[in-house]
């Protein structure tokens, strides 16, 4: 089932009786669609390949830029100019080369967003744009796909767990397109490690069916303060995305 180097490489994981050889083949057998190789798809793409991850889709359309390197800990100045999709893939096949890599070096659109999802068993939002964000979850609500979702500004950041049907989608809980600020937003460069950090552990509590995941619940944490604070959300019967589920 496990080679001699699978079996070194996620020892620590395979001698836990919550994962075991059934758990180690689940992460295997996954497929995670990550949209966005930045600040947030860093650490989630860094951890979801070197714990197992069977195939990992990676969606970014941008190059990377110096002003990135604050934070997008995927990339490095050799990498500038290049675009983010194919330096996460560079780094990753590094890190675990037994880990399938797909590329997708484009933007998500409402004409590919369904066609992307579908082959996937859970979705990561690593965004920073609420357009792009409300496109992910219309479609994973389409698809019935799971939804990891965080945000981050400033020294604060957010996070829960869309699962259609049976907790709030996006739009349930930020129900008010706002007039998004296409400007520039300052961003402390380990806040995104945090949040991101947490999504990839969410996506594999959901791959192995294991834990108390953020389904229902928003988390909201304060760097500055080192807090976190949980907050109930609930379904909107009216909501236009996911309200006749």
């Amino acid at each position: 089932m496990f080679s001699h180097d699978e079996r070194l490489r996620y020892r620590r994981q395979l001698i836990m009786p919550e994962i075991g050889e059934k758990g180690q083949l689940k992460l295997k057998q996954a497929r995670v669609l990550v949209v966005g190789a930045g600040g947030l798809g860093s650490p989630v793409l860094y951890y979801l390949t070197a714990m197992g991850a069977g195939t990992l889709g990676i969606v970014d359309s941008d190059n990377v830029e110096l002003s990135n390197l604050q934070r997008q800990i995927l990339h490095n100045t050799e990498r500038i100019g290049i675009n983010k999709a194919h330096s996460a893939r560079e780094t990753l096949e590094k890190l675990n080369p037994l880990t399938r890599l797909i590329e997708y070096p484009f933007r998500i659109t409402e004409k590919n967003s369904n066609s992307l999802i579908v082959d996937y068993d859970i979705i990561v939002t690593a965004l920073d744009n609420l357009s792009s964000r409300y496109l992910v979850n219309e479609a994973c609500v389409a698809l019935k796909k799971p939804l990891v979702e965080a945000g981050v500004s400033g020294w604060e950041g957010l996070a829960t767990t869309i699962i259609p049907g049976k907790s709030p989608c996006y739009r349930c809980i930020f129900p008010a397109v706002s007039n998004e600020n296409k400007g520039e937003i300052g961003l402390v460069g380990c806040l995104p490690g945090v949040l991101g950090t947490i999504q990839a552990m969410e996506v594999i509590k959901l791959i192995l069916g294991l834990g108390n995941t953020l389904v229902n619940r928003l988390l909201v944490f304060d760097g500055l303060e080192l807090t976190f604070n949980e907050f109930k959300v609930e379904r909107n019967i009216n909501c236009p995305v996911c309200g006749n589920l």
